[in-house]
């Protein structure tokens, strides 16, 4: 479902799809051609997590001039599963002369191109010999070289662009327009219980031309409690 979300209008439904699928990620390209056909794609497309990845962010922006804003899973090294440790972010990545500086000093050189979809696109690895004399190898890898994998410079600077901005107060509070999504998921779960599809919800609208967007399923069980909103009208836009 995508749904308009400027507060100062009521909201309209302008997409609805049912879908089955491995990851939730893979109904945006369908959900913004549609958009696009009808001319309603959205500057701004709001989604949950699920919906989110770099190479998405990317298509959208590159295909559809759509910012896809939400937020992108943390990282799964397991440094940041422990909350301990050296870290992607604690390495300096230089893509100009391709090679990474570890956060004590040493310089890797060995750089691969994978032949391998995005996102992760390139590997540096830190032979034993560096590693093997630091002083520090417990807090960087528990086995005697540290390997890193990152993608290509444009998708690794929007990841790292996007992680900044989701501890921005201005990001959360544009962000926080798509709880307006679960009151129109509730009502149609509530309409349209059981099966094993995923109801697309996407919110496009919003100030200057922001659109805002969910794409999650929401039990209604799970949303006794919602933040009021403006009434929503199930009424499509006329094909041109």
């Amino acid at each position: 479902m995508t749904e308009t979300c400027d507060e100062k209008r009521i909201n309209v439904i302008t997409d609805v799809a049912t879908v089955v699928s491995s990851a939730d990620s893979q109904a945006l390209p369908g959900i913004h051609a549609r958009l696009r056909r009808l001319r309603l794609l959205p500057d701004r497309h709001l989604v949950d997590g699920g919906y989110t990845s770099v190479a998405g962010m990317d298509a959208a922006a590159r295909l559809h001039r759509v910012a896809l804003i939400g937020p992108l899973p943390p990282s799964t090294t397991p440094q940041h599963r422990a909350g301990d440790g050296f870290g992607r972010e604690n390495f300096i990545i230089d893509f100009e002369q391709r090679e990474v500086t570890c956060p004590n000093g040493q310089v890797s050189g060995n750089w691969q191109d994978l032949p391998v979809p995005e996102p992760t696109k390139v590997t540096v690895r830190f032979d034993a010999r560096q590693c093997g004399r630091c002083p520090e190898r417990a807090k960087c890898t528990p086995g005697p070289f540290r390997s890193l994998y990152f993608p290509t410079r444009r998708l690794h600077e929007l990841q790292t662009k996007n992680r900044a901005n989701q501890q921005d107060a201005d990001w959360r509070r544009l962000y926080g327009r798509r709880s307006g999504a679960e009151g129109t998921i509730k009502e149609f779960a509530d309409g349209h219980r059981g099966g094993t599809t995923s109801t697309h919800a996407t919110y496009p609208g919003g100030c200057g031309g922001a659109k805002e967007s969910d794409a999650r399923h929401q039990d209604s069980r799970q949303s006794r409690s919602l933040r009021p909103r403006h009434p929503t009208e199930a009424r499509l836009p006329q094909k041109a």
